[in-house]
């Protein structure tokens, strides 16, 4: 883990266990500097972590992480590669357009996708997940359709088989997909069984296929498998890809888009 990943998990460790807290008093305890602490803050902020005002934090006891046996875990994966992690989102964001249709996966690179959709557009967004649903719900001119089901805390997902009849109703323009693993000869895995019928069937459903997900993946395998790399159209990932990894994608006829 880098020393800002822990450093955050600390961060979020000391505040919860002291409810509220002054930036002076957290970069005294962590060994750092107040701007350090500041945009640490923000970070969390932004993924609905802690409350800011007046040089105090605030653990957010509501977050939907509060209940998951391994939050802090669960955050760690969240915050490694975020900068690609944004990089990507943002980029994969700009290839949507008026009228689309747009499916989004779960995972905190969709996240970062639905952080950037934009906000004048006239379009149709399919998805299944809490934070980028979160994300999307002011977004006036965006039509959204969730389809509810059981809710699993550690992914912020929902599903169910009436949902999955839902999703293979909706035709989509694009769809963009999470993975955790990226392999040559065993394909696109994800950590959990439960996800895999919503990711088959938003690729079925979907004209375009964009997998969006970082450097860090590739060659790495999950234990639910739920697609072939050819089945993308598009990998959109970060520059740190291995020149092995891009020749594997272009071989395979996917375009790739490095940001």
């Amino acid at each position: 883990m880098s020393n800002r990943s822990e450093r955050l998990n600390r961060l979020i460790a000391i505040l919860k266990e002291n409810e509220t807290m002054s930036v002076r008093h957290l970069s005294e305890l962590l060994g750092v500097s107040e701007m350090t602490i500041r945009r640490d803050l923000d970070t969390l902020k932004s993924e609905a972590l802690v409350d800011r005002s007046y040089g105090v934090a605030t653990y957010h006891r509501n977050t939907v992480m509060e209940n998951t046996v391994s939050n802090y875990e669960l955050y760690s994966a969240r915050i490694q590669h975020n900068e690609e992690k944004d990089r990507i989102g943002k980029f994969a964001a700009t290839l949507i357009e008026p009228g689309d249709v747009v499916t989004i996966d779960s995972g905190s690179t969709a996240d970062k996708l639905a952080r950037y959709m934009p906000e004048d557009m006239d379009i149709t967004v399919l998805c299944y997940n809490y934070n980028v649903l979160s994300r999307l719900i002011n977004k006036t001119l965006t039509k959204l359709i969730f389809p509810g089901g059981y809710y699993h805390p550690t992914e912020q997902l929902f599903e169910s088989p009436q949902s999955i009849e839902l999703i293979s109703e909706i035709r989509a323009t694009k769809a963009f997909i999470s993975a955790t693993g990226v392999h040559a000869k065993l394909g696109i895995t994800c950590s959990n069984n439960y996800e895999v019928p919503n990711k088959r069937t938003i690729i079925q459903s979907a004209q375009t296929k964009i997998l969006i997900t970082d450097s860090s993946k590739f060659g790495k395998i999950s234990p639910a498998y739920f697609a072939q790399l050819n089945e993308m159209d598009m990998v959109i990932t970060d520059s740190g890809l291995s020149p092995e990894w891009q020749n594997i994608i272009e071989q395979s006829d996917v375009k790739l888009s490095l940001v």
